[in-house]
């Protein structure tokens, strides 16, 4: 992760910034533009492979059509200084045409709009589980959850001696509850109730050379 200015910017002046048809991604962290690490091969293939089975539960629970995963978005957190784009989003089709900015700039500002969000961790991983924590936290995100196939987070995060773990946070009364799966573990979530999915078919994607 790079820091592209150095100088305190808001989120509006983040947006009118964002260079057109980038070939890098670029984040607003606390007022401070920085460029975010290139994906791997494996991200990118677990983060594919996430995506395909989110779609196929999506259709198995009747949500296709309502439910939808776009391409690009970026979040805005209620804290004016910060603005995200998450590896996968998951958004309400019902709900989203009540965002402001979502037509022209593709900015979800409200809660409301998203059922996940995943972030498959990297080099960055600390802003996974920090500051990306704390603001869907409080901006009151119902379901997120952080994909940590190569063992990256700290100790604490994940576990002493290290271990793949997919970190899935429910908010219940505005906190967020971790439940963690590991190796052998089946993946719950609270929103994907049909999901058919184990961190062990994860773990492989991430571990082939």
């Amino acid at each position: 992760m790079t820091q592209v200015k150095t100088l305190q910017v808001t989120f509006d002046k983040f947006i009118e910034w964002l260079p057109e048809n980038s070939l890098s991604s670029y984040e607003l962290h606390d007022g401070v533009i920085v460029e975010m690490p290139k994906p791997t091969g494996k991200h990118s293939i677990v983060t594919g492979f996430l995506i395909e089975e989110l779609v196929l539960t999506i259709i198995q629970m009747s949500k296709r059509g309502i439910w939808t995963i776009p391409r690009e978005s970026i979040v805005k957190p209620t804290n004016e200084k910060s603005g995200y784009e998450p590896d996968i989003i998951v958004l309400d089709q019902d709900v989203i045409s009540s965002e402001p900015r979502w037509e022209r700039e593709s900015i979800i500002e409200n809660a409301m709009s998203v059922k996940l969000i995943v972030e498959v961790v990297s080099t960055n991983w600390r802003d996974d589980y920090h500051k990306k924590l704390a603001d869907y936290e409080e901006m009151g995100i119902p379901e997120y959850w952080i994909v940590d196939y190569e063992a990256r987070g700290g100790r604490g995060l994940i576990g002493n001696p290290k271990q793949p773990t997919i970190s899935v946070y429910q908010l219940i009364e505005d906190e967020y509850q971790v439940s963690q799966f590991r190796q052998g573990s089946r993946i719950l979530s609270p929103t994907f109730t049909e999901l058919n999915l184990t961190a062990d078919q994860i773990f492989l994607l991430g571990s082939r050379e």
